[in-house]
């Protein structure tokens, strides 16, 4: 992902009830999100962010984990706020440098998945979600929710706002990131049939809550909130209020009952399938062979991991 160059929008007004006094709110947007069809709204998502009041600034990065550390240098020199312009991608980059403190956060979603703004009761419309994130900006408002907390084998702590991919799904974009051919959405769907053309289930060790649990299984999601992908509510009853963790296994399918039960995940029917259970917990470790995890869509931690339900990690301009 990238980010555009910085660039303070406007001077600085009087500052809202109940926001950090002095300092800008800091913005994040990723001109590439949603295949750059939401490149030339920027400009007017900036004029109305600035009706709260307050300085704008742009931050500026050339990749992913440059935007990242400007998100937490942002957050560091004493930002009063921190805008997302972009998909799940650029919100997962964002939220790590606020996620467990008090500066709130805003998410205007304009990327192919927007799946933690949607979840999170955010208008689909870039402009609009602006116009909410402004309004709670300009009376000081905003509301918590959940966020899971990721921390890998080596103490290496992230976080994600909707859900943690440990199955076919996070197998098929690792092959698909080693993949230098085709580019565009075609080298996703190849390796989804290389990755099929050798399915078999794995041997997961899940440990819920204390709980151990040994499962041979294809799928593995982890939510904090229910859907992942644009749209596949993979962990349909997943609430980001709720202090909880929902995860979804499915056991030991086979290529055909696989290709069967996919289209299902879209509309949250999936979990009915006699191969499919789901669980509820506050922890949840996960070990298993050769996998790296996807969380919010973004390459993340390899196995084995603890995630642990967040309540009130994040506070949102809502």
């Amino acid at each position: 992902m990238h980010a555009v160059t910085a660039d303070d929008h406007r001077p600085a007004g009087p500052s809202p009830a109940g926001l950090p006094a002095g300092g800008p709110v800091a913005v994040l947007a990723n001109p590439t999100a949603g295949r750059g069809r939401h490149r030339g709204l920027l400009p007017d998502l900036l004029d109305r962010l600035s009706t709260a009041g307050r300085p704008v600034r742009l931050l500026s990065a050339t990749s992913a984990d440059e935007a990242e550390a400007a998100c937490h240098a942002a957050v560091a020199e004493g930002a009063s706020a921190l805008i997302a312009v972009g998909g799940d991608g650029t919100i997962h980059r964002a939220i790590q440098s606020v996620a467990g403190t008090a500066v709130p956060f805003g998410p205007v979603p304009a990327g192919t998945g927007n799946d933690f703004a949607a979840e999170t009761g955010f208008p689909s419309a870039p402009r609009a979600a602006a116009d909410v994130i402004a309004a709670a900006l300009r009376q000081g408002h905003s509301r918590p929710v959940d966020l899971a907390r990721m921390t890998g084998a080596d103490g290496t702590v992230r976080w994600y706002g909707a859900v943690l991919a440990a199955g076919f799904d996070a197998i098929v974009n690792e092959r698909a990131n080693r993949m230098r051919w085709p580019r565009g959405p075609r080298r996703y769907d190849l390796a989804i049939l290389a990755e099929l053309a050798r399915l078999r289930p794995r041997r997961y060790t899940l440990t819920l809550d204390g709980e151990r649990l040994e499962v041979d299984a294809v799928l593995v999601a982890v939510g904090n909130g229910a859907s992942y992908g644009g749209g596949m509510r993979i962990c349909p009853a997943a609430d980001p209020t709720d202090g909880l963790l929902d995860v979804v296994v499915g056991g030991r399918f086979d290529r055909r009952t696989l290709i069967r039960v996919k289209p299902r995940i879209y509309a949250g029917t999936h979990v009915t399938h006699p191969l499919v259970h789901t669980y509820r917990a506050r922890t949840v470790t996960i070990t298993a062979d050769d996998i790296t995890t996807y969380a919010d869509g973004e390459r993340s931690l390899p196995l084995p991991m603890t995630l642990t339900a967040t309540p009130q990690a994040l506070h949102l301009l809502h």
